[in-house]
């Protein structure tokens, strides 16, 4: 089923108006992770306002995850904000991009978007969301390879300079998803409801893909869900 969204939503993907969003985090599990920076980039036409939230997440960060993105736990518990206050900045600000009529752009939202929920409850998908990763997988299914961000940005000509940094990836996602909508007009055309509803629909026969081929080769995938943009979730 499409999903609801607000009365300010725009009807349509407009790539002059977005709110994009990225986070760095302690592990790569969205049901156990916690925030280490929360950023997001608002563009409006021609210009763009980045925020970057530096978390305190309250436990220590473990050094895989320090090795991506430079935070350490000492400098988070020094110079960081309280964690919950960065989870509650960060929900305000995508709230208030989609009451502006903006729409949300997450790479790999069903990651990002599931830490808010697992650690938010009461965090709800009431906007317009785009997914460059969801989106390059259903748009150019017969590219093989990575489908990371880095190799996005080289796919369409994006310059980043500074990979795993929350603003710089916030950024570069929007860009892509600019890149994508000059590419792809008819994404431009399709309703909030239907590119929703198209989104859901591409990450649930991939994740199913992933699953059977997984199991072809006798494995079994330890982090299962089709739920997108985001998972059920509780605080644990």
């Amino acid at each position: 089923m499409p999903m609801p969204l607000p009365s300010s939503a725009p009807s349509h993907f407009d790539p002059s108006s977005m709110l994009s969003f990225d986070l760095e985090t302690t592990g790569t599990n969205p049901l156990q992770a916690r925030i280490v920076t929360s950023a997001l980039v608002s563009i409006h036409g021609g210009s763009a306002n980045s925020t970057e939230l530096l978390a305190d997440p309250g436990i220590e960060i473990p050094e895989s995850a320090s090795q991506i993105h430079g935070i350490s736990t000492e400098y988070a518990r020094e110079h960081g904000e309280p964690h919950d206050d960065v989870l509650h900045k960060t929900i305000r600000a995508i709230y208030d991009g989609w009451e502006r009529g903006q729409t949300l752009i997450v790479f790999n939202a069903a990651y990002d978007l599931t830490i808010l929920r697992h650690l938010e409850p009461s965090f709800v998908c009431s906007g317009l969301v785009f997914d460059p990763l969801v989106m390059g997988r259903a748009l150019e299914p017969q590219r093989t390879g990575p489908r990371k961000l880095g190799t996005l940005v080289k796919r369409y000509g994006i310059q980043l300079d500074n990979a795993h940094n929350a603003s710089a990836d916030a950024l570069a996602a929007a860009r892509v998803a600019w890149k994508m909508a000059r590419m792809w007009p008819d994404l431009v055309k399709k309703t909030s409801d239907e590119l929703m509803e198209f989104q859901a629909v591409s990450y649930f026969d991939y994740q199913i893909h992933l699953r059977d081929y997984f199991a072809s080769q006798g494995r079994e995938m330890t982090d299962f869900s089709t739920a997108w943009p985001m998972r059920d979730g509780s605080r644990t």
